[in-house]
Order: structure tokens, then C-alpha cells, then sequence
């Protein structure tokens, strides 16, 4: 009998275009070692047990998939063969409900949809043979997942150990306009050179995505803290004790800051309302300080810091016009107030980050939705903000 919570296999955790490197670190830093970083993601070896941690620490993934079975597949009849030989009764009971994705790439398939039909089909007559029941199954990602990897004559089945995505972390109840996704803020963050104790100032904040991920970075808050549903609570053998102490670990490991400073201004009173009741389900709004303003009108420490925007792209010409000038006025703002300071600026549209002004001293390619974008870095050099001189240097 197959016991999955006892087996050593392959892990592949999946993450949007780009922020492969920043989730390959956060692998590193919970104790574990990948073999393989690709574009959308970081292989490792490991337990279901690795899984679990996993999913609740990562900032950066959207899938933790654990590799069930290998094997050559040249169309659906091979598929469904190879998948009716696994023992799924050693996974599933008759009476629960389980789902399939898949992502096909073979020229005897031209519908992902029909390849998760035939993965159900043989998942459920397997069960039926061996149990003489079958359990449901449909597109409701809260129970017991099986991920399909099919290109060309290798197939690979994976049990979904997360469920639903791991990349909104849990607390955005309400989005916004045009949010920026959970896992490619923490991405964006953890890219910057802050240390996590100077401030952190992010004008024009929106649904202030980006403040919030900073202050569960700075603060070692975990998305687990977030979610308590996932694919691996759901299959035969799992047993609570193992998430329950890892759960209380991510209690115990936050490191409150009481001088953190992080700031979050929008010229929106709606947008500053969201920012606070998602900050507040996130259990940080005492940490943060919210202001209803323009940004050039947003207050800087004189501490330096980070200083991060993340203004419109423009997707119409009219819009673009009158961006030029948004976009003149954020160079001119950190030139004048952010002197010590390193700035950023996540954009889509390159030539409208051309009106800053200013050189980037980094380029950092990410990427959103279809959408080839930078992180910019400048560097705001300006010593009379950071350290006066002591009096007994001034000479008349």
C-alpha cells in the first residue's frame, strides 16, 4: 500500500515569469536545497512534510506539486492507461471529492479541458474497480488536486499540494484598481536593497499591495498565517500534528518592529479605505501610516530609506500624454525630497519611465499579466540628509 506521507519524490514549485530567482532564495532560507531553477520555478527533492512547509512559508510560489508518476504518453488512450495502473485508492476515499488541471502540450490535443476529463476518467473507474464506489470530482480547487504536466511523449502526474494558489496571500479581501498580484509584490520587495528596519515610503499606493508585503517581510509575518485550507489535508494518511506545529512556528517567529516606519499615501480616500481594512486583515494596519494626499505632498523620514511607486502604465494614448507629465513630476520628487534615499519605480511602459530623468543605477526584469516590466533602481545620493556634519567640522 502506497503511503504518500512516507515517499521521497520530486517537488516542483511553480511561480510566475520571472521571480524564480526570489523564490529559489526563500527555498534556501527554509533549510532546503534545489536542484534546478527554471523561468517559472525551483525543483527540489523532498516529503509531503517539505511540502507543507512549503506552502506555508512561501512568498513568491503559486503551486508546491509533488511528482507521483513518470511515464511516455503519445495520446489520450496512453494517458488514460498509465494513469488507471496508480493506486489512487491509497490516496482517496470513495467518498471524496477531488480535482484536475493539466497543461498539455501534444499534437493529439488541442483542449486542456478534455485532458482533465480523461485524467478524472481514470482516476474515478480506478476507484470504482478497486472500491466499487467513485468519488466526485469538478473544478473547485478546496480539496484533493492532481496536476498533468504533458509535452510532447513525457507525461508527469503531480498531487497539488496547494490547492488554490499560493500567490494571493489570503488577506486582500478587496483588490482595487488594477492590483498587483500578492506573490510579484513580495518578489518586487525582497529585489530592493532595504534593510527591513529603515523606512519604507510608497506613494500613490493603490490597494497598497506593496506596503503591506513589506511590512510582512520586515516583520517575518508568513502567508500561512493567512489560509487554513489546503490540497494536502485532504488525501489518505494526512495527519494534523505536523501543519499544527508548523502553523504555531509561524505564530512564534514573528518579529514585532514598534520603530518600523512605513508609509502608504494615495490621493484616493477609497484607495487609502481598502488599503486599511487589507492591512487590517493582515493583522499590520498599526504598522503602517496611511495618508490621503498627492504623492508629492507625502511625508519623508530623514532617516533613508526605500522609497517605492508603482504608477500607471497607460494603455491608450491619451492616457500615455498625461502619464509624461505624472511621471516628470515622480523624477522631480525624488531629486528634490528623497536625497539619501533609494528609489523604485515598477513600471510597464518603459518610454514614459524615460520622462524620470533620472539614470537607473538597476534594471530589474518582472513581469505582470502579458506585460514586460522593470523595477527600476535609483540611487538619490545626498549626504547633507543623511548625516549633518558635527559642528566642530563647520568652518566659516
Amino acid at each position: 500500500m502506497l503511503d504518500l506521507f512516507t515517499t521521497t519524490s520530486r517537488i516542483i514549485v511553480t511561480c510566475s515569469k520571472r521571480i524564480a530567482p526570489y523564490l529559489e532564495q526563500e527555498i534556501i532560507e527554509l533549510g532546503l536545497k534545489p536542484t534546478r531553477t527554471f523561468i517559472t520555478g525551483v525543483e527540489l527533492q523532498g516529503t509531503i512534510n517539505d511540502c507543507i512547509l512549503l506552502n506555508l512559508n512561501l512568498r513568491c510560489a503559486s503551486q508546491v506539486l509533488f511528482s507521483l508518476k513518470e511515464f511516455r504518453c503519445n495520446g489520450p488512450d496512453d494517458l488514460y492507461e498509465a494513469l488507471i495502473r496508480y493506486p489512487w485508492e491509497d490516496l482517496l476515499s470513495p467518498e471524496d471529492y477531488f480535482s484536475v488541471t493539466s497543461h498539455a502540450n501534444h499534437f493529439t490535443v488541442n483542449n486542456d479541458m478534455f485532458v482533465n476529463v480523461k485524467v478524472k476518467d481514470a482516476i474515478a473507474d480506478r476507484m470504482r474497480r478497486e472500491t466499487m464506489r467513485r468519488p466526485n470530482s469538478g473544478p473547485e480547487l478546496d480539496k484533493a488536486v492532481f496536476h498533468l504536466f504533458w509535452r510532447e511523449e513525457q507525461a508527469e502526474i503531480f498531487f497539488d499540494t496547494s490547492g488554490e494558489t499560493l500567490a494571493k496571500h489570503g488577506y486582500r479581501k478587496i483588490p482595487g484598481k488594477a492590483p498587483m498580484m500578492e506573490s510579484l509584490a513580495a518578489a518586487t520587495v525582497l529585489a530592493t536593497k532595504w534593510d527591513r528596519k529603515s523606512p519604507f515610503v510608497n506613494p500613490m499606493c493603490g490597494s497598497a499591495t506593496v506596503a503591506i508585503e513589506a511590512v510582512l517581510i520586515a516583520t517575518n509575518r508568513r502567508p500561512g498565517l493567512y489560509r487554513k485550507n489546503y490540497s494536502f489535508m485532504h488525501v489518505k494518511g494526512y495527519n494534523s500534528t505536523f501543519y499544527n506545529e508548523a502553523y504555531k512556528r509561524l505564530i512564534d517567529q514573528i518579529a514585532e518592529a514598534p520603530a518600523l516606519k512605513i508609509i502608504a499615501t494615495d490621493i484616493s480616500d477609497d484607495a487609502i479605505m481598502i488599503s486599511k481594512v487589507n492591512a487590517g486583515l493582515a493583522g499590520v494596519e498599526h504598522l503602517l501610516e496611511f495618508a490621503v494626499c498627492d504623492f508629492e505632498e507625502t511625508k519623508i523620514p530623514e532617516t533613508p530609506g526605500v522609497v517605492y511607486f508603482n504608477p500607471e502604465y497607460g494603455e491608450r494614448l491619451g492616457e500615455v500624454t498625461e502619464l509624461e507629465a505624472t511621471y516628470a513630476r515622480i523624477g522631480d520628487f525624488m531629486k528634490k525630497k528623497c536625497q539619501g534615499y533609494l528609489g523604485y519605480i515598477f513600471t510597464g511602459n518603459l518610454d514614459l519611465a524615460k520622462k524620470i530623468g533620472l539614470k537607473a543605477s538597476r534594471r530589474i526584469e518582472f513581469y505582470t499579466s502579458k506585460i514586460d516590466c522593470r523595477l527600476l533602481e535609483y540611487e538619490m545620493y545626498g549626504g547633507s540628509r543623511r548625516t549633518p556634519k558635527p559642528e566642530s567640522q563647520i568652518t566659516n
